[in-house]
């Protein structure tokens, strides 16, 4: 055990060492929930949007969300393209576990979007967001968990697709449906009937509206419960289904 938790901190530190040489990647990466905040968040303001709460409460916690699907689930292609170049294969050849190798990947990937999370409530609370320590606490962890799984899943993937552009297809088409249903912008509350009842076959739903009731300071009630429930049988199997998908690639 000592072993594989020295290999996987060798892992984390050069991945992490190169995520904080790329500012361009540490922008970019971070550019587009900042966006929906500062373009897409007034125009909900003063709107009921059929949550409790101000229009802030219910946008950040949706945008951490987002920030965690989109950022955990695109990081197959850096291992794509180390795939072409030869530098997994010599990282493989090395002494180093091979489930040591996909962990230190996938905790760069979870302080990276902790870190992206924390920086985007920052700004919140400048626009308006108003809510309590332990809320925005609870808000980090789900974020955490969830892109550990999504972030072990899409190496997995990675490992089984040979370019990147087969790669951004099969990502797409299944992060986008999935972010859209999962009333990551605006509450499912909104949607029609049919919308709501096929939004709560979506995973990610069920994080969204636990965070938002923790920024609303409700820690004990059925809401964050289920949701915790939820994204933790989310991330178990899917963190199992990507270690093993990179284990037999």
């Amino acid at each position: 055990m000592r072993d594989f938790l020295t290999d996987t901190g060798v892992v984390f530190g050069r991945y992490m060492r190169a995520t904080l040489r790329s500012k361009t990647n540490l922008f970019f990466g971070m550019l587009q929930p900042l966006l929906f905040l500062a373009l897409f968040g007034p125009l909900l303001t003063g709107l009921r949007l059929g949550v409790d709460g101000s229009s802030w409460q219910a946008l950040v916690p949706g945008l951490l969300v987002q920030l965690a699907l989109l950022g955990g689930s695109f990081v197959g292609l850096g291992l794509i393209i180390e795939k072409s170049s030869g530098v997994l294969d010599r990282m493989r050849a090395t002494p180093v576990r091979p489930a040591a190798l996909l962990l230190g990947r996938t905790l760069r990937d979870v302080v990276q979007l902790t870190a992206q999370s924390a920086l985007l409530v920052l700004l919140g609370l400048v626009f308006g967001l108003r809510a309590p320590i332990a809320g925005i606490a609870l808000g980090l962890a789900f974020v955490a968990v969830l892109a550990g799984a999504l972030s072990a899943l899409s190496y997995g993937l990675a490992m089984k697709v040979r370019t990147p552009p087969e790669f951004a297809a099969i990502t797409n088409t299944a992060v986008l449906p999935l972010m859209l249903v999962s009333g990551l912008l605006l509450p499912m509350s909104l949607a029609p009937a049919w919308l709501d009842g096929l939004s709560h076959a979506v995973p990610f739903r069920y994080t969204a509206d636990a965070v938002r009731q923790a920024y609303l300071g409700n820690y004990a009630n059925g809401t964050v419960a289920a949701g915790a429930a939820v994204t933790l049988g989310f991330a178990v199997p899917a963190f199992a289904a990507g270690a093993r998908l990179f284990r037999r690639g």
